[in-house]
């Protein structure tokens, strides 16, 4: 027998019936809110490593920089969706946070009660791949419509796959139809820009060696779209803080 308690307003119909000006209507009950973060969480794909991301478990460190990125990140979360753009785009080596302070930014943002989805570069690809096989299950058919057509898409680890025409095409149809639509895009990056201030270049034993960039990654194309309608952050740190808390094993 189920012990849910049912709304004593609408009666567990999800309406109630309100009179304005001697008219009578229906409009939604205030208690389909209720537990609606938590809903959405559930759907939200995010992996059981990051279920728990928040910007009150950030480690700083005590580093300003991480603390001024932190902030920077928090600001967008906060204003969403009225901020200046509807997109937050991470860029920084791997291991600086970058994909603990974009799902603390979706998890914000779906308290909210907007609808978010977790999604990793490669495996988006890889799903979008299987879908044109006619043998393919649904959902494998339903991944490029998720990735143009959810509420909020955070995409982790934008450009790590092989660079292919198929690549490049299927990332620019995605963010150009998310830009032109307004519908917002968190992504994550460990690929250099030099617009946003990475250096293109490492030293070697040999010499200086040119990086592969987030442009060389994803196409021109994707690239200004993703410029025009993402908050850019840079995180200027380079210590891999996975590394760091091996360490202290």
């Amino acid at each position: 027998m189920s012990t849910q308690s049912v709304c004593e307003k609408c009666g567990g119909t999800g309406w109630i019936i309100v009179e304005r000006s001697s008219v009578s209507g229906a409009e939604r009950c205030a208690c389909l809110s209720v537990g609606r973060a938590e809903r959405l969480e559930e759907r939200s794909q995010i992996p059981p490593l990051y279920r728990n991301a928040s910007f009150e478990n950030f480690k700083t460190e005590g580093v300003q920089e991480l603390k001024s990125v932190m902030s920077a990140v928090k600001s967008y979360a906060d204003e969403f969706p009225l901020g200046p753009y509807p997109g937050l785009l991470l860029i920084g080596e791997p291991g600086t946070g970058k994909t603990h302070l974009a799902v603390a930014a979706l998890r914000r943002i779906m308290q909210k009660g907007f609808e978010g989805v977790f999604t990793d570069f490669q495996t988006l690809l890889d799903r979008i791949r299987a879908g044109y096989d006619s043998t393919s299950n649904s959902s494998n058919k339903e991944a490029y419509r998720m990735a143009l057509d959810s509420e909020v898409l955070l995409l982790d680890d934008l450009g790590a796959h092989r660079v292919t025409d198929w690549v490049q095409d299927t990332v620019t149809s995605i963010v150009t139809h998310r830009c032109n639509n307004r519908k917002p895009l968190i992504a994550t990056t460990n690929l250099p820009d030099a617009d946003a201030g990475s250096s293109t270049f490492q030293k070697t034993a040999v010499g200086p060696e040119y990086r592969r960039t987030l442009r060389d990654h994803v196409g021109d194309r994707a690239r200004s779209r993703l410029f025009e309608m993402c908050k850019v952050i840079r995180i200027n740190w380079s210590e891999d803080y996975r590394i760091r808390r091996g360490k202290r094993f």
